[in-house]
């Protein structure tokens, strides 16, 4: 199969879960906790896994552009302003005082700044952010590859998942469980493509794109693209963190695995 066939086979099975993702979710808050709801989500999410492993090896690059192809204006997603009083004073300051926590299953928990971050090995890429709510813009970004962090930082060997705990929230409760978080596995967390994300389109990273940093992991929808990140958790298990799905938009129904 054509790399050119491959990628327009992966677009159309995307765009056709998201879809059915988007109806079976749409107006059903009242099911949400009907055990046949959560069978008929589950199962979407294991095809939409088994599918993309029998497409992509692990190595497999979601698609690059050019900078011909950048989008004149790129939605920002998700929320655009947090208010928590931290973040606010750091955004006041152009966080020059600002650190990246990661800790868990580690060795070496670090504390990072951005200039440490910036001095770190990088890459830039100009790709395709697909929404689940079915747009999608093309950006360049600049950050630090996740796989240098996790080197340094050195996971135990009981570590599978990576938790990104994020400084804005949706909810409406005035709780921890309002602020937005995320996970991955491991063979995304080491994927060539997923960095965390310091600039947008060769500009320090604005505030509406998820300033300092956000997480750019490639072959995933736009959900999984966590903003405002503040503190990375290496953990073994997802079960006992908030819903136990495995961030903000899963443990309201959504898929973890949200591959393209």
């Amino acid at each position: 199969m054509s790399e050119e066939k491959r990628l327009d086979r992966r677009g159309f099975l995307a765009r056709g879960f998201a879809a059915a993702s988007t109806v079976l979710l749409g107006g059903c808050e009242e099911l949400s906790d009907r055990d046949w709801v959560k069978r008929v989500l589950e199962s979407g999410e294991t095809l939409t896994r088994v599918t993309q492993e029998a497409l992509l090896s692990p190595e497999t690059l979601a698609r690059e552009y050019s900078e011909a192809d950048l989008s004149p204006d790129f939605k920002a997603n998700g929320s655009t302003n947090p208010d928590d009083p931290a973040y606010v004073a750091h955004a006041k300051n152009g966080f020059a005082d600002w650190k990246l926590s990661v800790g868990g299953l580690v060795e070496t928990p670090l504390e990072l700044s951005l200039a440490e971050l910036r001095a770190m090995p990088s890459r830039t890429q100009i790709t395709r952010h697909d929404c689940v709510e079915g747009w999608s813009c093309i950006g360049k970004w600049k950050g630090v590859r996740l796989s240098a962090l996790l080197d340094r930082a050195r996971l135990k060997a009981g570590a599978r998942y990576l938790v990104f705990h994020c400084a804005d929230a949706l909810g409406s409760t005035g709780t921890e469980a309002d602020k937005y978080y995320e996970s991955i596995g491991l063979a995304d967390a080491f994927h060539e493509q997923t960095i965390l994300a310091y600039e947008m389109n060769g500009e320090t990273l604005p505030i509406p794109h998820g300033a300092p940093l956000r997480l750019r992991v490639e072959r995933q929808l736009g959900y999984k693209m966590a903003k405002y990140v503040m503190r990375i958790e290496a953990v073994d298990s997802l079960a006992g963190i908030r819903g136990g799905r495995g961030g903000f938009w899963e443990d309201l129904g959504y898929e973890w695995y949200a591959g393209i």
